[in-house]
C-alpha cells in the first residue's frame, strides 16, 4: 500500500499560459524551450500540453484564452495545491484579494479557481 497521498498543501503542481493564439505561442516555445506539444481537446478546438522533450512528461499547458479560460489574464499561471478550497477563497476576500474565475471542477474530483491578490498578481489554487 502506498502512503503516496498526492502533493502535500502549498505545492505548485501546474502551470499553463493562457493566450488569444494558443497556437502560436505552442509552437514558440516549442521551438525556443523544446517542449513537444500534444493536443488537450476542448470542444471545438484543442488547448495543448507541453511535454519535456527528454521525458515526455506533461510539465505545462497553452491555453486559448475561450470558453472558461476567456477572462484569464495572458500570463504563465502557476496552480498552488490547498486543503478547503472554500475556506481558502473566503480568506483570500477577507484579506483583499478577489476570485477572478471558478471556482471549477477539473476532472472527476478537483476544484480550482483563479485569485488575484491585493497586489493584482494571479495564481490558480486547485483542491485535488
Amino acid at each position: 500500500m502506498s502512503n503516496d497521498k498526492g502533493p502535500a498543501p502549498g505545492s505548485i503542481v501546474w502551470t499553463d499560459l493562457t493566450v488569444r493564439d494558443a497556437a502560436e505561442l505552442r509552437d514558440f516555445y516549442s521551438e525556443v524551450v523544446g517542449w513537444k506539444p500534444a493536443d488537450v481537446p476542448m470542444g471545438d478546438y484543442n488547448d495543448f500540453s507541453m511535454h519535456a522533450p527528454s521525458s515526455g512528461e506533461a510539465v505545462a499547458g497553452v491555453c486559448h484564452a475561450r470558453g472558461p479560460n476567456a477572462a484569464l489574464p495572458p500570463q504563465w499561471l502557476i496552480y498552488v495545491t490547498v486543503e478547503n478550497l472554500d475556506r481558502r477563497i473566503a480568506r483570500c476576500r477577507e484579506l483583499g484579494g478577489d476570485v477572478i474565475a471558478g471556482p471549477k471542477t477539473m476532472g472527476a474530483t478537483a476544484r480550482y479557481c483563479v485569485i488575484r491578490d491585493p497586489a493584482g498578481a494571479v495564481m490558480a489554487l486547485i483542491e485535488p
